[in-house]
């Protein structure tokens, strides 16, 4: 809560100086105010003292009555200001023996807070925000209007005072891009602020508090093995928004749970948040506790460790740095953004010169531990379920691989279900057979059709 202590409550003439003074708990102490007249954002400081006092220093140049709004997080003061022609003194609006004179009421602007508990409650993943446009939310990959309003300048600003530091909203108006992630009392949330045609755009990707487990998710017994290893490259790949991260996070959580561990992880942002349980967990975020990913993960092997997290595999460099932990007794996670075993080898060996491709098979022939594919389907239900390609390094794959015989291990997973390996085809039949999706969504998600068609009609393949 906040108040306004003293203002002008007769007409003041233009070109003179007012101040308008007010108090605020002290826990919002550095906290910027938002001053709106007339309805235009006009200033955004000052803080607020530790004292919980705080001051701003105004001259209105048009004759006329002018509305001033003062925003803090959920709360907003209106007062209207006459501008005329001569001076009279300033009396005070309220002083705190009489708290009915305060003007104080609850924003008519909608909190960010609110669309975040919104979304958590009804098991939305995202909100997109943007001037000019309402609020949208992505529910189980579908993209829904809400009934919000259209957002306006000043609600988008608040909201960003919300969510960030005044030094991260500065750092976003110079970049014109900002990734962070943030915590509210029921779940976290990952954000990406970026400039549009409309205007500025806010995308929260949203994180439960509570991790969920490897059966939860519904993820192959597979898993909980590859958890076991205690070294090898294990990669997690799909697009955005297949659920790499939280089928990361649960194998993280899994592994803390049961094994007496030390376990690294290096996020951009850190998404979930891990508690020691059996492990000991050390969380670095990229920007904050670290300047880069490569050079984190060099540091990581002297830490220590058993497990090493690393949020993406980017480049070159971090793959040499990974690969190498991996032959040196490490257990690491990495994503890429690929949709199967086979593509990611494939990306893997793009980021080197031809030459140095062969000897980068055999390297990776004998780091490479597991490459789980991950994809989400809409099923019957309304929810959605994972499916995957699994490819585990046995010795058969090892020497396909260590020969450059890339595309053979897709054979291999066809017949290596002893193994917990599938292909993403039999991973989408699984769930047809199972009644969870319908023809129609198998169908569509199968990047070979045909041979999707010939499960589906009771063939082999």
């Amino acid at each position: 809560m906040f108040k306004i202590l003293k203002a002008p409550t007769v007409p003041v003439p233009p070109l003179q100086r007012f101040s308008v003074i007010g108090t605020a708990d002290t826990i919002h102490a550095g906290k910027p105010l938002i001053l709106v007249i007339d309805n235009q954002l006009k200033v955004t400081t000052p803080a607020i003292s530790s004292e919980g006092t705080w001051r701003f220093d105004l001259a209105l140049h048009q004759p006329g009555k002018h509305q001033l709004a003062i925003l803090l997080d959920n709360d907003r003061l209106e007062l209207s200001i006459q501008i005329g022609t001569t001076v009279t003194s300033e009396t005070e609006i309220t002083n705190q023996t009489n708290p009915q004179q305060i003007p104080h009421f609850q924003s008519n602007l909608i909190s960010l807070e609110k669309l975040v508990q919104e979304a958590y409650e009804k098991g939305f993943s995202d909100i997109h925000l943007c001037v000019g446009k309402a609020p949208r939310f992505r529910n189980r990959g579908q993209m829904e209007v809400s009934n919000y309003p259209v957002t306006d300048e000043t609600t988008f600003i608040n909201w960003l005072h919300e969510i960030i530091t005044e030094s991260e909203i500065k750092q976003f108006q110079e970049t014109l891009d900002f990734d962070g992630a943030a915590s509210y009392g029921f779940a976290r949330v990952r954000i990406n602020i970026f400039k549009t045609l409309k205007g500025s755009a806010m995308v929260l990707r949203l994180i439960p508090l509570r991790i969920p487990s490897i059966s939860e998710l519904g993820l192959p017994e597979v898993f909980q093995k590859i958890c076991h290893y205690h070294k090898g490259l294990v990669l997690v790949t799909g697009p955005t928004g297949s659920g790499k991260s939280t089928t990361l996070a649960a194998m993280v959580d899994y592994i803390n749970r049961t094994m007496k561990r030390h376990i690294i992880t290096i996020e951009d942002p850190i998404e979930f948040i891990h508690e020691d349980r059996k492990s000991v967990i050390s969380q670095r975020e990229v920007g904050i506790h670290t300047v880069e990913f490569d050079r984190a993960l060099k540091a990581a092997l002297r830490e220590d460790p058993d497990v090493i997290l690393i949020g993406e595999m980017r480049d070159r460099s971090t793959v040499n740095t990974a690969l190498k932990a991996a032959q040196t007794g490490h257990l690491v996670f990495g994503t890429l953004h690929t949709n199967s075993a086979t593509k990611t080898i494939e990306r893997i060996l793009n980021l080197y010169e031809p030459d140095e491709q062969e000897p980068m098979l055999s390297q990776l022939s004998e780091s490479l531990a597991a490459i789980i594919a991950q994809a989400l389907l809409r099923t019957t239900d309304g929810r959605r379920a994972p499916i995957h390609e699994i490819l585990i390094n046995t010795d058969t794959v090892k020497d396909y691989i260590k020969r450059g015989e890339v595309e053979e291990t897709e054979s291999i997973m066809k017949k290596g279900s002893y193994d917990g390996m599938c292909t993403m085809l039999q991973s989408i039949h699984n769930l047809y057979l199972e009644g969870r999706i319908t023809e129609e969504t198998a169908m569509e998600a199968a990047d070979k059709p045909n041979e999707m068609r010939i499960l589906l009609s009771g063939g082999e393949i």
